[in-house]
């Protein structure tokens, strides 16, 4: 041991002796990271404190430390290996991470409650590093739950025909047989009724959000569209019965494009029209013409790049046309018993509601795949949607509900939980932040109080009280990252272009101006945002590290709002230094483990590499070329509004704290549904 191991030593037994000279060997029980009285516990028991309060202020770097330390003095001890690797899981060293965690499975004792926990949170992260958050996993969709709109002889709502997701996790459901709309939350409970203005709904079928916000309902037997506003209040009419060009018949599905134009399937007309983002009428279309027959039964319509997809139900076929009208052919001859509503999901295909099924067709090979099966054959389900939890949300007509279906593999690991953070300054009250996710992930949302089970030592804490949760939040932190390249040199108009669409079009706040040059700095934005922008032009270097400031920028993120993201503005090409201190898959795990989006706006017209793709991907993030025609401001705004699925709650504790030195464990189980998942993790009170 050289000398300044001793000094070091010797300093902290100091600390360690004057703090704990009167502990009882009782103290040092099984619940704790150590046991016995010796030096080395001693020792451990300090390292082990130290890691867990710099764990929870967001110092991973400093807790992977003085775990590393403690474990030195008391080698093998699970609980340090799991603190362990819960640091490497938020620095991003996810395999790291797992090693610790194998290693603390094998010394607990077999079949405990710590080995079912940390074998499913091994399981998890395991499994998500090789799958991306998409319906193509090829897994199938069973029942997981229901919102039933009738229940012990009541009647909620009847008849359903549409759902639309919310971003807060809940859902409109549009109520045909009772004439209102319902939106319900997560667990099925009604939290708002609207049945439209004074005369009120007349027999609502669907509804969809234009690109403002604004919503769209079409009414069959009113024959006509009504307008509401984001909330669902009533504003005005589209359209009136009759044959004539901009009226109805029985209008059931409705469409919105990239450009807003809103599509009616008029059932009674046998046609489709399509109106501009303000109601103003442009066309019909879909009558019998050369090359087309016409439709039979016109049931649900798609909008996307400049296509239109339209399901006929007698005829069991999607046809396809442009924008325009003009009939482009058969996506689908058969295969469909009888499709209704059609949905776009976000990898581009289909969503179809056909009978009692649900499909997914791939529209540049009208390849089919059934995705699940709600119910038996003689259920009708009109419509299907995704909602934000990633659920298939379905509309049963015939039996007076909604059914919610989850993918199968999702059910059987049930939900990733984790305690990402414990607050005890003001103990006995304490404070938990909790994440929750599926298990590729995406957060789950829309949970309250009723979800959350908070217990010490198994049994329920008191005073357990829900204080907020990240998706209600309007407010978001991001970072801006500056690409400090020989490219960008000749490119900082761009930059400071870029700079100010961020700032003109964010709410909320900018945390940091990160510098990419050979050794990253931060700007004083303070100083003005195109000075900031611009940067240093020394900083300028074919030698700029993308790693450490994306480290850097990322980090100034962690103890700020839940809702945040980095944007990185840049070239499209990452430089040969880009990787030299933490890898590709390593930056993207510290972004995503951490909750924190990776958006690229690229300037000078080249196109982003695949890494800052990867990155995106990841993250849930967009690749943004500056001057692309719709800008980069929807996406700015965007970022306060995406789901997050962090929780905070807090409770009185029990236990007894040996005036401050007691490691106090906490434990937190959710439910949702048929789905569940459970953490536990521990903290230390103020000393006394």
């Amino acid at each position: 041991m050289s000398r300044l191991d001793v000094i070091r030593r010797g300093s902290l037994l100091r600390r360690v002796i004057c703090g704990c000279f009167f502990l009882a060997s009782g103290f040092l029980q099984a619940q704790q990271p150590y046991s016995g009285t010796d030096i080395n516990a001693l020792y451990a028991q300090e390292e082990f404190r130290v890691g867990v309060q710099a764990y929870n202020r967001f110092s991973f770097n400093e807790a992977v430390l003085s775990f590393e330390r403690a474990l030195s003095f008391s080698p093998g001890k699970p609980l340090i290996l799991d603190w362990l690797g819960r640091a490497y899981y938020r620095s991003g060293l996810e395999e790291t991470a797992l090693r610790q965690w194998r290693s603390a499975v094998a010394g607990y004792t077999p079949s405990s409650g710590e080995v079912l926990l940390l074998n499913s949170r091994i399981e998890t992260v395991r499994n998500r590093r090789s799958l991306l958050p998409i319906v193509e996993d090829g897994v199938r969709y069973v029942e997981s739950g229901r919102y039933p709109g009738r229940s012990d002889g009541m009647i909620y709502y009847q008849h359903p025909t549409a759902v639309l997701p919310v971003e807060d996790g809940s859902a409109w459901i549009v109520a045909y047989g009772s004439n209102e709309l319902v939106r319900v939350d997560v667990n099925g409970v009604i939290r708002q009724r609207q049945r439209g203005p004074l005369n009120g709904f007349d027999r609502p079928y669907d509804l969809v959000r234009g690109n403002d916000g604004r919503m769209f309902l079409s009414e069959y037997r009113g024959g006509r569209v009504s307008v509401l506003n984001r909330n669902g209040d009533w504003q005005y009419y589209i359209g009136s019965k009759g044959r004539e060009d901009g009226k109805f018949v029985g209008p059931q599905n409705l469409a919105v494009d990239e450009a807003g134009y809103l599509y009616v399937v008029d059932y009674g007309n046998r046609r489709i029209s399509k109106f501009d983002p303000d109601g103003a009428f442009i066309l019909s279309f879909g009558v019998k013409s050369p090359g087309f027959q016409g439709f039979l039964s016109p049931t649900g319509i798609a909008a996307k790049d400049g296509r239109v997809y339209a399901a006929d139900g007698a005829a069991k076929q999607i046809y396809m046309f442009d924008g325009n009208g003009a009939y482009l052919g058969v996506l689908v001859k058969e295969g469909l018993a009888g499709p209704e509503s059609l949905k776009f999901l976000s990898d581009g295909r289909l969503l179809v509601a056909d009978t009692n099924r649900i499909m997914a067709i791939d529209v540049n090979s009208a390849v089919i795949r059934e995705l699940g099966v709600a119910g038996n054959a003689g259920v009708r389900i009109v419509s299907a949607e995704i909602d934000r939890n990633g659920n298939i949300v379905a509309a049963n007509f015939q039996g007076h509900e909604v059914s919610v279906m989850t993918r199968f593999t999702d059910m059987a690991s049930g939900l990733f939980v984790q305690i990402d953070r414990v607050v005890s300054e003001r103990f006995p009250l304490v404070t938990v932040e909790i994440s929750v996710e599926d298990r590729l992930r995406r957060p789950i949302v829309g949970l309250d109080s009723g979800n959350f089970l908070l217990s010490e030592k198994g049994r329920a804490v008191l005073e357990q009280n829900f204080l907020g949760a990240g998706y209600r939040s309007e407010t978001a932190d991001i970072a801006v990252l500056m690409e400090r390249s020989e490219r960008t040199a000749a490119l900082q108009e761009d930059l400071v272009r870029a700079m100010r669409d961020i700032v003109d079009n964010f709410s909320g706040s900018v945390v940091s101006l990160v510098s990419a040059g050979e050794q990253p700095v931060k700007e004083r934005i303070a100083n003005g945002v195109s000075a900031a922008a611009r940067g240093n032009a020394a900083s300028y270097t074919p030698r700029w590290r993308f790693d450490l400031a994306l480290r850097l920028a990322a980090t100034d993120l962690l103890a700020g709002e839940k809702k945040r993201a980095v944007l990185f503005v840049g070239a499209g090409d990452l430089g040969e230094l880009a990787f030299e201190q933490y890898s590709l898959a390593e930056l993207g795990a510290y972004l995503a483990n951490n909750g924190i989006v990776f958006h690229a706006v690229i300037v000078g017209g080249q196109a982003a590499d695949e890494k800052i793709r990867y990155l995106c991907g990841q993250t849930g993030g967009e690749v943004m070329p500056l001057y692309r025609p719709s800008g980069i401001g929807r996406a700015v705004k965007s970022i306060a509004s995406r789901p997050n699925g962090s929780y905070i709650l807090s409770y009185r504790s029990q236990l007894p704290t040996d005036f401050g030195r007691a490691y106090l464990p906490v434990e937190a189980e959710v439910y949702l549904m048929e789905r569940s998942g459970r953490d536990s993790t521990g903290y230390y009170p103020p000393l006394e």
